[in-house]
């Protein structure tokens, strides 16, 4: 048919009416409330083995449309008994992958509008209300008025954009332009309590794993900062360029910090960028009395913390602070005609500060979850977590055949069996197979360690002695 559009029919239930959308909105709802009131019922990591979830779907798309309820009772049936229930209020694994629920009643306003926020133009709203929150939250750290800042997906995004930063500045912007053919190896400089999405930034921004120096550490496992000194006149003469440095507050392991302010000092002698990683235990400085762990702080050229691991914001919202964004700017930036906003110049493009040009509106959630809670609700929250962790310590420290380790940093220490790695890789293995709580493990000094962090919005102390009572009630056994 020439000129004209053959009609298509398209299949029952192709098309979800706005009436049905509204129905299947409330039954969600319904269940998500459901869920969140018994996930103590659950057990925190399932027995699931690899390939289940997988051999229970469908090998083949399907054709036709499916109802909607029974895809619904599909996802009741193969999902939530499939997962690891990182909302569990027993859950002192890894770091907190925290969401509250107004956190979660403004992700859900954010799916409904589904807007792409990488321009002013495309989310007016999105855009400044991340202005302001940012400011919030620097307000909320206490960091020095002038700051300003970005919100990304994760610290890995941001410690890229400041490793990229680092690169270009040190090579005066030759790299974005020709490459780092031909040019003088860039180094960083970091201690190996380090989170591994350095040495990725390092990878990625082409700077490469050699050009990554760990530097040796004190007795508190913070970076030396005489060892850092000397390792970068070293490498001055022998013919490398220094770019900077990553600073580490509340490393991933057991929680280790740099001592920041004289680390700033050095950086500041040798004209290196800082990028201060606090992606975990950032979100304790709204906590006056913990500030005191990152001293000096408002030295460095940039800082990224997790407002989606301690704070409440679920995931993905990760927050760059920047003291003057200019360089990452000029690092960063790519505005192409089809991107412009013609007549609206001073317009802030948040996709400009970091590598992604899409964007979500992160924003929102950040705005439901401080008004909802209000800083001193946080605190308080950080705070308890914090008196937990200590009061748990001591209780495991007092059980039989069992040793702390690393002593508590923030809310994270770290435990092991006397008998040896083989006993406590057995312990861990008991402990979340059983179900009632989750733990991870690491190695320090070369040992074999169990992780005990707490963090988990809504758990109690109940929830935390609880653990307590299933390492005691486990360590005996085998």
């Amino acid at each position: 048919m020439h000129g004209r559009c053959k009609k298509l029919r398209l299949p029952p239930g192709m098309i979800m009416k706005l009436e049905e959308f509204g129905l299947w909105s409330r039954r969600i709802a319904d269940w998500s409330k459901t869920y969140l009131e018994t996930l103590r019922e659950r057990p925190v990591r399932p027995a699931t083995r690899p390939a289940d979830v997988l051999n229970a779907l469908p090998v083949t798309p399907p054709e036709d449309a499916t109802d909607m309820a029974e895809i619904f009772a599909d996802f009741e049936r193969i999902v939530p008994d499939a997962m690891t229930h990182w909302q569990h209020p027993r859950f002192f694994a890894y770091f907190p992958a925290n969401a509250a629920p107004a956190s979660i009643l403004a992700e859900q306003l954010v799916s409904t509008m589904a807007a792409q926020c990488m321009l002013w133009q495309t989310s007016p709203a999105a855009t400044e209300m991340e202005t302001r929150m940012v400011d919030w939250l620097r307000q909320a750290l206490g960091l020095p008025d002038g700051w300003r800042g970005v919100i990304q997906d994760s610290a890995s995004s941001a410690t890229l954009s400041a490793v990229m930063t680092m690169r270009e500045r040190a090579l005066d912007w030759r790299g974005i332009r020709s490459g780092l053919a031909g040019e003088k190896a860039p180094r960083i400089y970091a201690s190996a309590q380090t989170h591994s999405s350095v040495d990725k930034a390092c990878w990625v921004a082409g700077i490469g794993q050699d050009n990554l120096v760990k530097i040796a550490t004190t007795d508190d496992y913070g970076m030396d900062p005489d060892a850092l000194r000397a390792a970068i006149r070293a490498d001055r003469a022998a013919g490398h360029l220094p770019a900077g440095i990553v600073i580490c507050v509340g490393g991933t392991a057991i929680g280790a910090s740099d001592p920041v302010a004289a680390i700033i000092e050095v950086a500041r002698a040798e004209g290196l960028y800082t990028h201060i990683d606090a992606a975990w235990a950032g979100s304790a400085m709204i906590c006056p009395e913990l500030r005191h762990i990152w001293e000096g702080a408002e030295g460095a050229d940039s800082i990224v913390f997790n407002p989606h691991k301690w704070l409440g914001a679920q995931f993905d919202c990760s927050v760059q602070f920047l003291r003057d964004p200019t360089d990452q700017l000029k690092s960063l930036t790519l505005r192409p005609d089809y991107l412009e906003t013609p007549g609206m110049d001073d317009a802030v493009n948040y996709s400009e500060w970091t590598i992604p040009l899409g964007r979500r509106f992160r924003a929102l959630k950040l705005w439901f979850l401080i008004r909802a809670y209000g800083l001193e609700g946080l605190r308080t929250r950080i705070r308890n977590h914090i008196a937990w962790s200590n009061e748990a310590c001591e209780a495991i420290r007092d059980l039989p055949g069992l040793e702390i380790v690393t002593e508590p940093r923030f809310s994270l220490f770290s435990f092991a069996c006397t008998a040896g790695d083989e006993a406590t890789a057995d312990l861990l293995e008991r402990i979340n197979s059983d179900g009632r709580t989750y733990l991870t493990q690491t190695r320090h000094e070369g040992r074999y360690v169990i992780r005990l962090q707490v963090g988990q919005f809504d758990c109690t102390r109940a929830d935390v002695m609880e653990a307590v009572a299933v390492i005691g009630e486990l360590r005996g056994e085998g």
